[in-house]
């Protein structure tokens, strides 16, 4: 059974993400091909890297769910065009439920394959994260994750509160929801309160 809503959740964050991808690459004006890739590279960017570095098999190549799925967020993508939704709203709140989503997926296939909880926080915050990098980068955008935007900072904050829940005894499920929430909540407070981290600024004049 956890296998089955591992997958099913894991298809969700793909969806999110991929939508993400597609619309941003609809914006550069890419042909269906190339918002295809950049939707793809997106929703399994992240989880590329998490199982290489996990030396496990890499979770795309075991089934073909995953290609189909892109496109059936590129169909989607497709019958949303005349919905009168600001661009910004929608790439938000795909990537933030992707975002959300995949950090679950890296916590737990970290803690499957026997690693501790730190290196499970950060496999949750590159499976979540680095699919954006990639996307950003093949649309000559600034990745979100060097931001000032509250992004990996959330990722991590959502893999502490997956942590803290495992270690007093809470259930998968509770872990699972609590990660995805605290990711979520920390992104949109983030937007709507302007919160960022302080950037780094080196003043050579002085």
């Amino acid at each position: 059974m956890d296998n089955y809503f591992l997958f099913f959740i894991e298809v969700i964050g793909t969806i999110a993400f991929a939508i993400s991808g597609i619309r941003m690459a609809a914006a550069k004006n890419f042909d269906w091909f190339g918002a295809y890739t950049v939707g793809l590279v997106t929703a399994i960017g992240g989880g590329t890297v998490r199982d290489v570095l996990l030396d496990i098999p890499v979770f795309w190549m075991q089934t073909w769910w995953y290609l189909a799925v892109t496109g059936l967020a590129f169909l989607i993508v497709l019958a949303m065009r005349k919905m009168s939704v600001r661009r910004g709203h929608v790439l938000f709140i795909f990537d933030t439920i992707g975002l959300a989503l995949f950090v679950v997926i890296g916590i737990q296939k970290s803690f499957a394959a026997g690693y501790d909880p730190w290196v499970a926080i950060g496999m949750g915050m590159i499976t979540g994260s680095f699919g954006g990098v990639v996307r950003d980068i093949l649309i000559n955008e600034e990745p979100l994750f060097f931001r000032k935007d509250i992004y990996a900072t959330a990722c991590i904050a959502g893999g502490i509160v997956y942590w803290v829940i495992m270690a007093l005894g809470g259930s998968d499920i509770f872990q699972q929801i609590f990660c995805a929430a605290t990711v979520i909540t920390l992104r949109v407070l983030a937007v709507k309160y302007n919160w960022e981290l302080p950037r780094l600024k080196l003043d050579d004049h002085k």
